[in-house]
Parts: C-alpha cells; sequence; structure tokens
C-alpha cells in the first residue's frame, strides 16, 4: 500500500496533536473550544487504536469539558441574561483604555473610526460578568443615531454583543432616537440578522 498505508496511523496521531496545539493558538473562545474537541476526538480515536487506554480516558474527559463548554457558548450567545450593556460618558477614562488598547484590531474592522469626533456621542459598554466584550459608540444627528463603533474584543468575536443594544431598543428611544444608521464598509456586518434593513453603499437602518 506504500508510505501512507504503512504509516496513516501515524498521521492520525502527529494530526490530532497538531489540531490540538493550533487550538491554543485561538484567541476566540469559541474556535479555540470547536478545534480542541475535534483535536481530543482524533486523539482519542487514535489512542484506542493503539491501546494506549491511560490517554484515551483523558481524551474522553476533555471532550465531554468541550462540549460542556460549546453548548453553554451558543446558549449564551444570543442570551440577554449573559450580557450587560452599561451606558458611559464618552469621555470616561476606562472607556478610553479600551478604545487604545484594542485600537490596531478596531481599524481592521472599522478603519474610518474617528475616537474623538465632532458632535454629541453616546457610548456603550457590554459586559460579560466583569469583562469587557464589546464596545459601541454612536453620534447624535437629530433622531438618527450615527454607528460609529461596534466593536467586538477577539475573545468573543464569534459572538455579536452589540445587538443586544439593538434589541434593547426602548434604551435608544429613551435618548430621542427614532433610527440607526450604520457606517458604509464595516468588515462582517451582521446587522441583516438583527432587523436592520439595507440603506444602499454598504449601510443599514435600523427602524426603532
Amino acid at each position: 500500500m506504500g508510505w501512507l498505508g504503512d504509516h496513516w496511523l501515524d498521521l492520525v496521531g502527529w494530526g490530532g496533536s497538531a489540531l490540538l496545539v493550533y487550538s491554543l493558538l485561538q484567541a476566540r473562545v469559541l474556535r479555540f473550544r470547536t478545534l480542541n474537541l475535534v483535536g481530543c476526538l482524533v486523539l482519542l480515536v487514535f489512542n484506542a487504536l493503539v491501546g494506549v487506554w491511560p490517554m484515551v480516558g483523558m481524551n474522553a474527559v476533555l471532550a465531554a469539558i468541550n462540549v460542556w463548554w460549546i453548548l453553554r457558548l451558543v446558549r449564551e450567545r444570543h442570551d440577554e441574561a449573559a450580557f450587560e450593556v452599561v451606558e458611559v460618558r464618552p469621555e470616561d477614562a476606562y472607556l478610553r483604555h479600551v478604545l487604545r488598547t484594542h485600537a490596531a484590531d478596531i481599524a481592521r474592522f472599522q478603519p474610518d473610526f474617528d475616537p474623538a469626533p465632532a458632535g454629541a456621542q453616546h457610548a456603550f459598554v457590554v459586559l460579560k460578568g466583569d469583562e469587557t466584550v464589546g464596545v459601541v459608540v454612536l453620534r447624535e444627528d437629530g433622531d438618527v443615531a450615527h454607528v460609529q463603533l461596534d466593536y467586538v474584543t477577539p475573545r468573543y468575536r464569534d459572538f455579536s454583543p452589540g445587538e443586544f443594544l439593538w434589541r434593547r431598543s426602548g434604551v435608544l428611544r429613551d435618548l430621542g432616537f427614532r433610527h440607526v444608521l450604520t457606517p458604509p464598509g464595516m468588515v462582517g456586518a451582521y446587522y441583516p440578522h438583527l432587523g436592520f434593513r439595507e440603506h444602499g453603499g454598504g449601510q443599514y437602518v435600523l427602524d426603532l
């Protein structure tokens, strides 16, 4: 069968190990858990085939832990009880710290973001427990809230924490807004799934 036929089991073992190591390099918590689960399952099969039962047991336990975390993360993905939206002042020192810390990453997704534009602003921090997972900054223009920033930290890039602000539209209505307008050119815009409609030029609008 050739070299591949003689060494296919070694390739399975090395492949599972490589996938396990690669999973540890992931910043996104859901992606990390998913890749780690696949790596554990591959190594479970490999160790079962070569008869290393302690490693089979360990990988079975790790796989179960990953499944538990994945189910929890997916369940919390759209759960308002898991995330909290807190309004802060645009000049808030902590908000400015978050924006500075993630400035390079923010520029990747919203290259036109101006942290100090003219006009009134409203800022919101999205929290999961005591961890900041997102930031939304709006510019006021009459009854239209222009989205200047809708940012998610790398760990929660598989989530859309900003959606909790849009879903709690009463918060924005209480501020006098009747429409939300997103900027053009946002990378990976998720708005069509949250009731926004296309406005042309890569923008989306939400009627509150």
